[in-house]
């Protein structure tokens, strides 16, 4: 069943560097259409260079959403996502305009096309004794637990993800039920939109390649006085965006946990296998048109049959 048949979308993830940004630009300016970003990190003020935000000229050149929309120590999850993005969804169709939904955080995509799977708030008592759970015993103990109780989510998630682990680890706390079987009973069947999804994909060698380039390019571009900001502002390296990939790396270079060489290798290395988990899990969802990021001419011809 499809909530709003007549509200058309199209879809654009793949894994990190695989240049989701440039594709999704070409076909909002053939399209008269505008981008939502699908990251859960582009949503952060202050965090551009580490979150490989489109730059001021990519976004002069196509019409972006939700970048930029909270601070980095205000909560943002899947349901605001959906939220901020079927007003921009609603916003977008009703000046005419053709939404393009691109990211490659793939929960918030699975949620704004299928809804999310509970619909009850987390417990903040059960969020906070696990958190003081992670600061007296760490985050490899929480992940432990994690596997002994639900180890297909456990498996899906990197034990430094503290958010996920304490998340699933709350879920099954809160409801007595784990994680990965609310998931499959849920199906993510129904469809609140009408849409069709491009994943991007290119040889895994190339990817890795354009990764490690990324990287160095980041640093040339002042990743490190990014950081630096951050942290001036007052955010704490406990924050969850903080402990994302990169800030992470770049936050215990600056507290003498690792050389800057050390840093950068864990960085490209955590990066890279960041972006093999994201293709596993766009392989799984269903109705998927995966091309390569040079084939815009394709995807024009599907779009148009799609509206049509």
């Amino acid at each position: 069943m499809i909530s709003n048949p007549t509200k058309k979308i199209v879809v654009i993830c793949g894994p990190t560097g695989v240049g989701k940004t440039g594709f999704a630009i070409k076909l909002a300016r053939r399209f008269s259409g505008e981008i939502i970003g699908a990251d859960s990190m582009q949503v952060y003020k202050w965090m551009d260079i580490g979150s490989a935000k489109p730059t001021a000229e990519e976004q002069k050149e196509a019409v972006h959403h939700l970048i930029d929309v909270v601070n980095p120590d205000e909560t943002f999850d899947a349901g605001t996502f959906i939220n901020l993005a079927d007003k921009a969804i609603s916003d977008i169709i009703s000046r005419g305009k053709l939404p393009i939904v691109a990211g490659g955080t793939g929960l918030y995509i699975r949620a704004l096309l299928h809804g999310l799977f509970r619909q009850k708030q987390a417990d903040p008592d059960i969020i906070l004794k696990l958190t003081k759970e992670l600061e007296e015993f760490g985050r490899d103990h929480l992940h432990a637990r994690l596997a002994r109780i639900d180890p297909f989510i456990a498996k899906a998630v990197h034990p430094n993800d503290s958010f996920r682990v304490i998340n699933a680890l709350e879920v099954y706390e809160s409801t007595g039920r784990i994680k990965s079987e609310q998931l499959k009973e849920h199906g993510f069947e129904n469809e609140r939109y009408s849409s069709i999804k491009f994943a991007l994909f290119m040889a895994r060698e190339k990817l890795y390649e354009r990764i490690n380039k990324r990287v160095e390019i980041m640093m040339d571009q002042g990743f490190l006085d990014e950081v630096k900001g951050l942290l001036k502002r007052g955010c704490s390296p406990d924050l969850k965006p903080m402990q994302s990939i990169g800030y992470k790396h770049i936050c215990d270079y600056l507290n003498n946990k690792n050389s800057y060489d050390e840093a950068i290798s864990l960085l490209k290395r955590d990066t890279r296998r960041f972006a093999k988990r994201q293709f596993t899990w766009f392989k799984r969802e269903k109705n998927i048109i995966w091309l390569k990021p040079h084939e815009v001419e394709k995807a024009s011809r599907l779009i148009i049959d799609f509206i049509k």
